[in-house]
């Protein structure tokens, strides 16, 4: 069941099944993109799905209880992942029960929420925002007040819990928030194939058996084509799924992570794999010819490195460094195509 009982009524808009009335909402359109959910683990293991707010699809309530580190196997406590499908992001931050506590039989909660846009860091705030209420009610309605406030007023204030604004989380902040650095500084002038890909619009696949790992490594990836200021392309965790793979292919060009190595084995998935691991990047037989390396992508490398190497330049410093030099690149190489052209224009008026 999609939606428990709230005070007497159930959450506007869901049926049991979790459905909207319709049932043919689409995951990463209408209202799906903007949606909460609770997830509990009781003392039994299981871990179910209890409430959501207002409503969401089958796929989509499937994907998040796979997403959820209490239905992990493994049994790793995730503090807060985030991820995307079909353009909706999604943020799940999870909490351990303290005893006693006003959710009983519960040993550990996670707070979903689904929305339009990237930013980790202002869902990780809000999540745990919404996680202390609902650890100390029990029950949705408090946090879904919280919720419902921050969407149509972009702020929730509680003296308890915490105040949250809106606009205190600039989306720049979020793209800088990965650090380009640290990327040059483990790959060094392999960093330049990671930029070629970007900048060809490859496919990038990351493995890492740690989340935490693929995250803080993928997000950071789109800032070395800052020119583009395009997160659209992040797929930071992604499973071996049917439906997540046909997803994945049905974009252009991705960085996606994921922490199973058997994606190593999927050649068909990938342009450029990076083992971030063993810290080795691999280019796939398909791509290397468009990946060739030449005097420029060496010349382009060198001034990564050393733009990285100063110890200080801050990471926003490096990102603008690589973005300028794109720039002059790009300009560079629109002057030759013009000149290419009036030479065939010119051929071919000799020819007449």
């Amino acid at each position: 069941m999609c939606a428990q009982e709230i005070g007497g009524d159930r959450a506007q808009g869901a049926d049991e099944d979790g459905r909207d009335g319709g049932g043919s909402a689409a995951p990463g359109r209408g209202a799906d993109r903007d949606h909460l959910s609770t997830i509990e683990k009781d003392t039994n293991g299981d871990a179910l799905w209890v409430w959501c707010y207002p409503s969401t699809t089958t796929e989509l309530r499937d994907l998040l209880l796979r997403k959820c580190c209490l239905t992990d196997e493994s049994k790793q406590l995730h503090t807060f992942i985030f991820g995307q499908y079909r353009l909706t992001w999604f943020y799940i931050t999870t909490m351990e029960v303290p005893d006693p506590s006003a959710l009983k039989k519960v040993t550990h909660f996670s707070i979903v929420l689904t929305t339009k846009d990237f930013n980790p860091e202002k869902y990780a705030a809000f999540t745990r925002i919404l996680c202390r209420i609902y650890l100390k009610y029990g029950s949705p309605a408090k946090m879904m007040e919280s919720y419902i406030s921050v969407l149509t007023k972009g702020i929730c204030q509680s003296e308890e819990n915490g105040s949250f604004l809106s606009k205190d989380f600039d989306v720049r902040k979020a793209y800088l928030a990965g650090s380009i650095k640290d990327i040059i500084s483990q790959f060094s002038m392999e960093t330049v194939i990671l930029y070629t890909a970007l900048m060809l619009k490859k496919r990038i696949v990351v493995y890492h058996p740690r989340i935490e790992a693929i995250q803080e490594f993928t997000r950071a990836l789109p800032a070395l084509v800052w020119h583009r200021q395009d997160w659209s392309i992040l797929h930071s965790y992604v499973h071996l799924d049917d439906s997540e793979l046909e997803a994945l292919k049905m974009c252009p060009g991705y960085i996606a992570g994921f922490t199973d190595s058997e994606v190593s084995n999927r050649p068909d998935l990938y342009d450029v794999y990076v083992n971030l691991a063993e810290s080795e990047i691999t280019v796939s037989q398909q791509a290397k010819e468009a990946m060739t390396m030449g005097k420029l992508h060496k010349d382009i490398g060198q001034f990564i490195v050393q733009s990285a190497e100063d110890p200080d330049k801050p990471n926003s410093q490096v990102v603008k460094d690589i973005s300028l030099k794109t720039k002059e690149i790009l300009t560079s190489l629109a002057s030759f195509t013009e000149v290419l052209q009036e030479v065939r224009s010119h051929r071919l008026t000799s020819k007449h």
